[in-house]
């Protein structure tokens, strides 16, 4: 399985209030579609699968909202595609491919709205590394 494209299709981020309270962060991911791809130019015995997705932070209570929606190529062997497409029909993905996707959506989702957040000075919904005088500390 190996990750051929990926990209954003609809960027939107909202601020619906001026005063930060007590926020609380709820990051959520969907698959929205599955389809595979017919291509010319890509030659193999793999398969092409296209994965849509929508990737979501709300600050609540009601303070803001980002959403990302967005697509995923990848390579499969036939076999994971069929098993793939299969389990879709009832929106079911197997535990190692939906770990993949969500690892790979996360990453870059994430990026993209720590961005979006530091140019509307937004709080970040991640923790971020930090330094203290501990960690500056040579142990002896």
């Amino acid at each position: 399985m190996r990750l051929v494209g990926f990209d954003f299709k609809k960027i939107s981020i909202e601020r619906f209030k001026d005063q930060v309270g007590d926020l609380k962060f709820n990051t959520k991911v969907d698959i929205s579609s599955v389809n595979t791809i017919k291509s010319d130019i890509f030659h193999s015995k793999e398969e092409l699968l296209k994965i849509e997705f929508i990737y979501s932070v709300l600050y609540e209570p009601e303070f803001a909202k980002i959403e990302l929606t967005g697509s995923i190529i990848l390579a499969v062997e036939p076999r994971i595609s069929r098993e793939f497409l299969r389990g879709w029909k009832d929106k079911q993905i197997s535990e190692e491919l939906r770990i993949f996707l969500f690892n790979i959506i996360l990453r870059k989702s994430n990026i993209k709205a720590l961005q979006l957040e530091d140019e509307l000075g937004l709080p970040i919904h991640i923790p971020l590394p930090s330094l203290s005088k501990e960690n500056l500390t040579e142990k002896k």
